[in-house]
């Protein structure tokens, strides 16, 4: 249930069209709907101003096509399933078989086209697997991502040929390994809000992650948000925060 939906059935109770019976009826499944394995959390959307999302690992394929289709059946927006395995995802598309497979994700009724532009920037090939989840869920929004690819410091060139579509973005997403200086780089060329995501990509002083994520976070470059290590997911969802609602390019600072 998203405002605009609750918006809608209030509309309707009082036009008569719906009963408040069967508007107690739906809303008595709003803050949450106890499926067995999971308590789905209908009222995030009212809250956050996006549904709850669908985390794969850890869940059986039939948890998933449960919870996937109590999402479905009641909620409103996109559905995502994210990090799923092969049989998690035919399980989900069993029950809806209209769902897009990107990588490792699978976006349900996604949400109308948004303006925003949005460049999702690795510094390595080996970073694409985050890369892809964090365009995957901003596509299920609305935003279609442009893509930079393998643009790291090691060869700072790649990224200087392709400046302009860095200035142009409304958001950057930087997804980087290794050191991480590459979200410092692209910190310092665009007044765009940029969201860093260390990946665990790299050599023995790498750290899995956490050496990438000290230099995000001890970033010179003045504003960089910086999300967990690998965590396309939460970087989407971060962009899709600083954008807002109103869908008409950058956020007025005001």
């Amino acid at each position: 249930m998203d405002p605009d939906a609750l918006r809608g059935l209030l509309d309707d109770v009082a036009s008569g069209e719906v009963s408040p019976d069967d508007a107690v009826r739906r809303l008595s499944r709003l803050p949450f709907a106890d499926v067995g394995a999971a308590r789905i959390d209908h009222h995030r959307a009212l809250r956050q101003g996006m549904p709850e999302a669908v985390y794969g690992p850890g869940k059986t394929p039939e948890h998933v096509a449960v919870v996937v289709a109590e999402l479905l059946e009641h909620g409103t927006g996109p559905v995502v399933l994210s990090r799923a395995d092969e049989d998690q995802v035919a399980k989900a598309l069993a029950v809806d078989p209209s769902g897009v497979v990107r990588d490792r994700t699978v976006v349900w009724r996604r949400s109308a086209e948004r303006p925003e532009r949005v460049l999702v920037v690795t510094a390595g090939t080996a970073d694409l697997p985050v890369a892809d989840e964090c365009a995957a869920v901003l596509w299920a929004h609305g935003v279609a991502p442009d893509r930079l690819v393998d643009v790291g410091v090691a060869g700072l060139h790649r990224l200087l040929a392709d400046v302009d579509r860095v200035h142009d973005a409304d958001a950057v997403v930087v997804v980087a390994g290794m050191e991480g200086a590459l979200a410092s780089v692209v910190g310092g060329l665009t007044d765009a809000p940029v969201v860093a995501v260390p990946t665990s990509v790299g050599y023995g002083a790498s750290l899995e992650g956490v050496t990438a994520l000290l230099g995000m976070l001890a970033s010179c470059a003045s504003g960089l948000t910086v999300v967990g290590i690998d965590n396309g997911f939460g970087a989407a969802c971060a962009v899709l925060r600083l954008l807002g609602s109103a869908g008409d390019g950058r956020p007025d600072p005001a």
